[in-house]
C-alpha cells in the first residue's frame, strides 16, 4: 500500500520520493486567464494551440530573384512578363516557359514552380537568360504553404512556456490574446533574529539575508508573483502570524531556516500548529532540513527551506520548481539531466544524494567534462555563482573516481 506523504512522518525520503511526495500538496491547479499576446512572455498555455492558418500561407519565394514557369521543352531564353512583389501578388497565370520578378516572401504567381536568384541571372530588355543552368533544379528556392504549420494541426501543445520563439509563432498564427495559466503567486520570508536586512547596519553576530533575494530572483524566473514579507524574528507568535496571514493571500508559502530541529527553529512547530507536516527529512546534501505541509483552512502548500544558502538554492531546483510546474497542472518531473566525465574525484555519503557545485565543458571531440567549484560548504554562495550545473551524485552510489560518467544538472541562467 502506498503511503499519503501525510504519513511518512518521521520517516527519511530519498529525492525522487520527496518530490513525488510533493504532488500530494496541490488539491487544485491554477485557474487560466486570457492576456494580450504582448503580455505572455514566460507564461504557461492553459490548453493547445491548433493552427487557424497554414505558416506560410501561400507558396512562397524563399529569395529575391525570378519565379519560372518549368517549360515543356528546354530553352535558354526566358520570356519577362511581370513581377510578384511582397504584398502585392502578380495575380495573371505565367505560361511555360516565361518568368515573372519576385522578393522574398512574395506569393508564387499561377504556373510558377521554380525561384532563380538574380545572381544567377542576366537580365536583357523583354527576357532573362541563366547564367549557370546546371544548376537550376525544378522547384529549387520555394517555400510551399503549411510547410512550417498546417492548417489544423496543433501549433503548440498545453503547458509550454511561451519563450520568444513560440510567441512569435502565435503571432504567426495571427493569434492576439492567448489563454495561460494565471502565475503563481508565493509568500516569502526569511527567519532568525540574526538576519539583518541589507543596506542595515550588521551587527557582529549577524548575517545578510542572501536567501530571500536569492528566492525572489528564483521565483522571477519561475515567472512567479512574489509577495515578499520580509524577515521575521526568532519568535513563535510572530511566525505563526505570518504563516497564517500568507496561506490567505497566496498559492504556496515559502520560507528560509527555522525549519530543522534546532533551539530556535519555530517554523517547523508554526506549521504544525496551523496546518499539517507532511515530511521533513530528506536524504541529500546540502539540504536535509526541509518541511512541506498545508497551512490553514485553505490548505495552502508549503515549503520550508533550509537556513544555508547553498542549501536554499539545490532545494528549489529539486523540490519548489516541480512543485510550481504542478500548481499549473504539469506532470512533476525531474530536473534536466546530462552526463559528462569527471575530472576528479567526488566525494559523497552511500545512502544520501549529494549535489555539488560543478562546472561543465566540452572538450575537443566535443565529450562534456565536469570538475567542482572547489569547496563544498552549504554556506559559500559564491560556489553557486561559479558553478553552471549541479554534479549528482545518487544515494547508491559512494563517490566517483576521476573518469567516470557523472550526472549533472545544468543551472540555465541568463548570459
Amino acid at each position: 500500500m502506498t503511503l499519503s506523504c501525510f504519513e511518512l512522518g518521521e520517516h527519511m525520503l530519498s529525492v525522487e520520493e520527496a518530490r513525488q511526495a510533493l504532488s500530494a500538496l496541490i488539491e487544485k491547479s491554477l485557474p487560466s486567464e486570457v492576456i494580450d499576446l504582448s503580455q505572455a512572455h514566460g507564461r504557461r498555455l492553459a490548453q493547445d494551440v491548433i493552427a487557424p492558418i497554414n505558416v506560410p500561407q501561400n507558396t512562397n519565394a524563399a529569395m529575391d530573384g525570378v519565379a519560372l514557369a518549368w517549360p515543356d521543352t528546354p530553352q535558354h531564353q526566358w520570356p519577362l512578363i511581370g513581377s510578384s512583389l511582397a504584398g502585392r501578388a502578380f495575380d495573371t497565370h505565367v505560361p511555360p516557359g516565361a518568368c515573372v520578378h519576385i522578393t522574398t516572401g512574395a506569393p508564387l504567381p499561377l504556373g510558377t514552380d521554380t525561384v532563380i536568384m538574380g545572381e544567377q541571372l542576366t537580365e536583357h530588355a523583354q527576357h532573362l537568360t541563366i547564367n549557370t543552368p546546371e544548376r537550376v533544379k525544378r522547384g529549387q528556392n520555394v517555400r510551399m504553404a503549411g510547410e512550417d504549420i498546417a492548417a489544423g494541426s496543433m501549433a503548440l501543445a498545453k503547458g509550454k512556456r511561451l519563450d520568444a520563439p513560440a510567441m512569435g509563432l502565435l503571432a504567426s498564427l495571427g493569434v492576439a490574446s492567448i489563454a495561460v495559466v494565471k502565475q503563481p503567486t508565493v509568500a516569502l520570508f526569511s527567519t532568525g533574529d540574526e538576519v539583518t536586512a541589507p543596506g542595515e547596519p550588521l551587527e557582529s553576530a549577524s548575517i545578510y539575508d542572501a536567501n530571500r533575494f536569492t528566492l525572489m530572483g528564483l521565483l522571477t524566473e519561475q515567472n512567479a508573483k512574489v509577495i515578499d514579507l520580509g524577515i521575521l524574528p526568532d519568535n513563535p507568535q510572530a511566525i505563526q502570524a505570518a504563516l497564517s496571514e500568507a496561506a490567505q493571500v497566496s498559492d504556496l508559502v515559502l520560507t528560509s531556516g527555522g525549519v530543522s530541529a534546532g533551539q530556535a527553529d519555530f517554523t517547523r512547530a508554526a506549521l504544525e500548529q496551523l496546518g499539517q507536516l507532511a515530511f521533513w527529512r530528506v536524504a541529500l546534501r546540502p539540504g536535509r532540513p526541509l518541511a512541506c505541509g498545508w497551512l490553514g483552512e485553505s490548505r495552502t502548500p508549503f515549503m520550508g527551506l533550509p537556513g544555508n544558502p547553498v542549501a536554499v538554492m539545490v532545494t528549489f531546483y529539486q523540490f519548489v520548481v516541480p512543485l510550481l510546474h504542478h500548481l499549473q497542472a504539469l506532470a512533476i518531473t525531474p530536473p534536466p539531466r546530462l552526463y559528462a566525465v569527471a575530472d576528479e574525484v567526488l566525494k559523497s555519503r552511500y545512502q544520501r544524494t549529494d549535489f555539488l557545485r560543478g562546472v561543465y565543458h566540452s572538450d575537443t571531440q566535443g565529450v562534456l567534462h565536469v570538475r567542482t567549484t572547489g569547496a563544498q560548504g552549504s554556506g559559500i554562495l559564491s560556489s553557486m555563482v561559479a558553478a553552471n550545473c549541479l554534479i549528482e551524485l545518487p544515494a547508491d552510489q559512494d563517490g566517483a573516481q576521476a573518469g567516470e560518467i557523472v550526472c549533472i544538472q545544468p543551472l540555465l541562467r541568463w548570459q
